[in-house]
C-alpha cells in the first residue's frame, strides 16, 4: 500500500507477537532522544522526535519498541511516545524491556535483582501511561540462568500488568529455560549483516521460525556502530553495490536482508530523522534475489 506514492510498513508482511498481529517492520525508540544513543551524542529537538512517531503510525508501523532506560540528558523516549502517541491506538503494539538500569544521573546501575523487576515494569507504565503493557523483553544481563528474573515477570503476566513476554540476549538454553516458566512470544538478540555467524544465535533464528515465535535482531542496520548509530558504519562493497542496483540506501539493504532471513523476523530500525523513517519503512518493499542474498550472505561468511 501507499500513500501518495509513500510505501506503507504493511508492505513487509505481518507476523504476530502472541495474538498481536503487528507490521514486520517497526520503529525502535532508542534515537528518538538524541544523535546517539543514551547520553552519547546530542539530545534530539522534542517537536521533530514526536512528529516521527506520529508520522510512522501514519506510515501503518503498529509495533515500537522502547524501554525505560533509553533517555538522554533532555528526552525520555517513553514521555516522547506518550505525548505524540496517547490515546494509543486498539493496533499499537508497545514492547518494552526490563533489567538494565540507568540512574536519574543516566549512568549505568546494577541490573535490576528480580524482586525489582516489578518496580522497572511499573515505571514503563508510569511514563507511557497505560494500565498493561503489551509486551515485555527481559534482558539478559550477565546471569547464567534467567529462571528466577523471568519467573518475576511471568508473575507480572498473571496479575495482568503484562499481556505478553520475551527474551533478550539469549542462547537457546535461556529460551527453553523460560519456556518452561511461561510463553515467550519474541527474542530479541543482536543480529545483523556485520554480526559474525555464531551458533547460538543461528540456532535461535531456526528455532523459533520452527515454534512461531517473532525474532527481532537489534543493531541490525547501526551493526558495529551499535549505541553510535548507522552513520557510523562502514558499509560492505557488496551492500553497496546492490543498493546502486536497487536505486536505494545501503541502510535498506539492510532492513531488507533482515526481512529476508525468514517470515518470522522483524526490523525495528531506529531513527529521529523524519526522512529516514520513510526510507526504513518502505525498505518493507525491497525484494532481493537469491542471487544478492547470496551475495550478502558470502560478504557475512567472510567477515568482511
Amino acid at each position: 500500500m501507499t500513500i501518495s506514492g509513500v510505501i506503507t510498513a504493511d508492505a513487509a508482511g505481518t507476523w504476530k507477537l502472541g495474538d498481536l498481529p503487528v507490521h514486520r517492520i517497526g520503529l525502535g525508540a532508542m534515537r528518538l532522544t538524541g544523535s546517539a544513543a543514551f547520553h552519547l551524542g546530542t539530545p534530539s529537538d522534542r517537536g521533530r522526535s514526536v512528529a516521527v512517531l506520529r508520522r510512522a503510525v501514519e506510515l501503518g508501523v503498529n509495533h515500537i519498541d522502547t524501554a525505560a532506560f533509553y533517555f538522554s540528558s533532555l528526552r525520555s523516549a517513553n514521555e516522547l511516545i506518550n505525548t505524540a502517541l496517547a490515546p494509543y491506538g486498539d493496533d499499537l503494539v508497545i514492547v518494552t524491556k526490563v533489567g538494565p538500569h540507568r540512574t536519574y544521573t543516566g549512568e549505568w546501575g546494577t541490573a535490576a535483582r528480580p524482586d525489582e523487576l516489578r518496580g522497572h515494569v511499573e515505571e514503563n507504565l508510569r511514563q507511557l501511561g497505560r494500565d498493561h503493557l503489551d509486551v515485555v523483553n527481559l534482558r539478559r544481563m550477565s546471569q547464567d540462568s534467567i529462571a528466577e528474573h523471568f519467573g518475576a515477570l511471568a508473575e507480572l503476566r498473571e496479575a495482568g500488568l503484562v499481556r505478553h513476554l520475551g527474551v533478550s540476549n539469549v542462547e537457546p538454553r535461556h529460551l527453553a529455560e523460560a519456556q518452561a516458566i511461561a510463553p515467550v512470544v519474541c527474542v530479541q538478540n543482536r543480529y545483523g549483516l556485520d554480526v559474525p555467524r555464531g551458533a547460538a544465535t543461528d540456532d535461535l533464528l531456526r528455532i523459533c521460525g520452527e515454534q512461531g515465535i517473532a525474532f527481532v535482531p537489534y543493531f541490525a542496520v547501526a551493526g558495529e556502530g551499535m549505541e553510535q548509530g548507522a552513520n557510523a558504519v562502514t558499509h560492505d562493497e557488496e551492500v553497496l553495490a546492490i543498493a546502486r542496483a536497487h536505486d536505494v540506501s545501503p541502510a535498506q539493504v539492510r532492513i531488507a536482508w533482515t526481512l529476508h532471513q525468514g517470515p518470522h523476523v522483524l526490523a525495528i530500525p531506529g531513527t529521529g530523522d523524519p526522512d529516514h523513517l520513510v526510507e526504513n519503512v518502505a525498505a518493507g518493499a525491497l525484494r532481493l534475489t537469491d542471487e544478492e542474498l547470496g551475495r550478502l550472505d558470502g560478504a557475512r561468511r567472510s567477515g568482511r
